[in-house]
């Protein structure tokens, strides 16, 4: 079941950031943008999701709207239970409530030095637009028409 996360789940999804994002730290050369977020803050604000399973918070997904798209932020998955198809739920998600928000694309962005998400994005129908440094960080932004 995918539901908007709570004050009670912000441990939950920072224990997931963490874990799915910190073999990166050496291929990028510090940590990855969302393992600096505050996770109080961004659900106390509002588009943050999680993936609940059986009462355990198993994914994370942030979304905000952007000038004529929705923005997919951030997308994590425990990695004990990655393979049970949550991230593709995630991303089913996603795209639904973009649509359901009046959008007709979705757009994303991550790190150049994790290609298998690009991989996995451009699997999903995602075409990269550009790529940018922003806060130090090599981005490539992808796209997917709805």
């Amino acid at each position: 079941m995918i539901r908007p996360a709570t004050a009670h789940d912000v441990t939950a999804i920072e224990l997931i950031v963490q874990v799915a994002y910190a073999p990166y730290i050496e291929r990028i050369g510090r940590k990855p943008g969302p393992m600096l977020e505050d996770y109080h803050q961004r659900v106390a604000c509002g588009g943050v999701h999680v993936l609940d399973n059986g009462g355990r918070v198993q994914g994370v997904i942030i979304l905000a709207a952007a000038s004529n798209a929705l923005l997919l932020d951030n997308l994590a998955v425990d990695p004990n239970a990655q393979g049970l198809g949550f991230g593709r739920q995630l991303m089913e998600f996603a795209e639904q409530q973009a649509v359901d928000s009046g959008y007709s694309n979705i757009v994303l962005y991550t790190n150049e030095a994790m290609t298998e998400n690009i991989a996995i994005y451009t699997r999903r129908g995602y075409v990269k637009t550009h790529h940018c440094v922003e806060n130090g960080l090599r981005r490539v932004y992808m796209s997917k028409q709805l």
